[in-house]
């Protein structure tokens, strides 16, 4: 009865929780009502009805196909739906009138080899990578629609004159779809990939500089965690990331089929965004490696890590300034700076590979030469012995192989871990070699970006905010400041 009670207030917890993170989705849900009632007319308007028909109701199905969230997924599955339904047509057209001539079983080998033939080749062409992409669609509904009319041709006498009713009420769908979809509040698949991008720099940004911040501080409260909280802002950063390869090839094909987006009459180019996505998971990596560091079970004492805490705070610091800057500059579609990598990071990752160099006793082993960095691996064979003494005691428990087998692991694991002799330090300089590796590979990010904004044609950046310059594609952009992460990162 509790869970009766609760499920009312639990669907209007969903149903506003989806309102508020994308208000958009109110309006499209009000913008495909008002589709399906203009088409509806068609069916329940006696003067409409008497002119289409029963067909009125492939203009309701059409609506309820192609009407999608975005301009461009409309306009990819109307245009296809659209061009496909007319070419069936037309070629079933031309069919039934090769065919209805010669005779009655002529007729019958003749629609049935022009559907294996037209069936074996569409199926095939599904397979070219670019069909698949952007056309399936409009290969699925030409295949559909010639069949219903071919084969239906058969028996029916006026089935041409069905498929043309048909083929207007499909038409008139289609319109509607597009009407709703590109003049009331659309929304554009090509704006929903550039925002995605700012959004994940940003996403990166805070989720690194969280990550170390924390890295720095008391984390023995989050030692009982054996999952990640999918609240915690370092995962949901990074996360944002790493799940995006699928969405943003999506929108970027969508993207192509929207009008274009510059001024200029060439083509916009969505599948760089692709590519700054591919460069962005790759960086995310590295903030996974470094989450991993607070997850892990062996720790470098607090005392240790203070010794480097302003170094490392101050680098990432930099990295945190370099990826707002970058999102900035996408978000007000122009140039980054030509000094957005500063000296200041490369002056915090020296002085955190002078503060590990002042204290290099932290990094090998006490009981070991000074040139041993990491003593052997191997366990402790006086914990080894008292398990098999306990296993070969009489009076000890006896199970079928597997309860030996699942014993067996974590005891010889257990004793594998208290039978190492790791440095105190050791855990942090896997932690200071990542943050090197996200820094170097903040190189690749700025690359990308400044030629998404070289060949989109972005606004040159001006520092006296005065009138900026728009790029054009095939000019090269200026001479960026010397790069210093790379040396500093060797």
């Amino acid at each position: 009865m509790a869970k009766v009670r609760s499920f009312p207030a639990k669907i209007w917890e969903t149903v506003s929780k989806a309102g508020r993170e994308d208000p958009r989705r109110v309006i499209h849900s009000l913008k495909v009502g008002v589709a399906l009632t203009l088409v509806s007319f068609l069916y329940v308007l006696e003067p409409l009805f008497k002119d289409v028909g029963q067909n009125a109701m492939w203009a309701v199905i059409t609506v309820v196909v192609v009407l999608e969230f975005t301009a461009g997924a409309t306009l990819c599955k109307g245009l296809n739906r659209g061009f496909g339904t007319l070419c069936a047509g037309s070629l079933a057209f031309f069919i039934e009138f090769v065919a209805q001539r010669p005779g009655r079983v002529f007729r019958a080998v003749f629609i049935g080899a022009s559907v294996f033939l037209i069936g074996a080749v569409a199926t095939y062409v599904r397979f070219f990578p670019k069909i698949k992409k952007n056309y399936d669609y409009g290969v699925v509904i030409f295949l559909l629609t010639f069949n219903l009319i071919t084969v239906s041709s058969y028996r029916v006498e006026n089935v041409l004159h069905i498929a043309r009713e048909r083929l207007y009420t499909i038409a008139i769908g289609c319109g509607v779809c597009l009407l709703m979809s590109l003049l009331v509040c659309p929304n554009w698949s090509g704006e929903d990939l550039h925002n995605s991008m700012v959004y994940k720099l940003e996403s990166l940004a805070k989720s690194i500089e969280e990550c170390v911040n924390e890295y720095f501080t008391d984390m023995e409260t989050k030692a009982d965690e054996d999952e990640p909280d999918k609240d915690d802002p370092i995962y949901k950063g990074y996360r944002a990331v790493l799940d995006s390869k699928s969405t943003d090839e999506t929108l970027a094909m969508f993207a192509s089929w929207e009008p274009r987006h510059s001024r200029h009459c060439y083509k916009y180019p969505w599948e760089q965004y692709v590519k700054l996505g591919a460069v962005l998971r790759r960086f995310g990596y590295t903030a996974v490696a470094l989450h991993g560091c607070l997850e892990s079970e062996i720790q470098t004492p607090k005392s240790v890590r203070a010794l480097f805490k302003d170094p490392c705070i101050r680098a990432v610091q930099e990295v945190s300034k370099v990826l707002m800057e970058l999102a900035s500059s996408m978000k007000q579609r122009r140039r980054c700076s030509p000094d957005v990598l500063s000296d200041h990071l490369h002056e915090s990752l020296q002085d955190l590979n002078a503060a590990i160099k002042s204290q290099p006793r932290l990094f090998i082993s006490p009981n070991r030469p000074a040139n041993t960095v990491l003593s052997s691996m191997k366990t402790d064979p006086f914990a080894l012995l008292e398990w098999r003494t306990k296993r070969d005691h009489p009076n000890h428990p006896k199970g079928d192989a597997t309860d030996r087998k699942a014993m067996l692991r974590p005891t010889l694991s257990k004793i594998a871990i208290t039978g190492l002799e790791f440095s105190e330090a050791l855990p942090f300089a896997a932690f200071a070699s990542l943050l090197v590796e996200t820094a170097a590979r903040l190189e690749l990010v700025i690359e990308e970006v400044e030629e998404l904004g070289r060949v989109a044609g972005f606004r040159e950046y001006t520092e006296d905010g005065g009138v900026d310059v728009v790029v054009d594609k095939g000019v090269a952009p200026p001479p960026m400041a010397p790069n210093h992460v790379s040396q500093a990162a060797d």
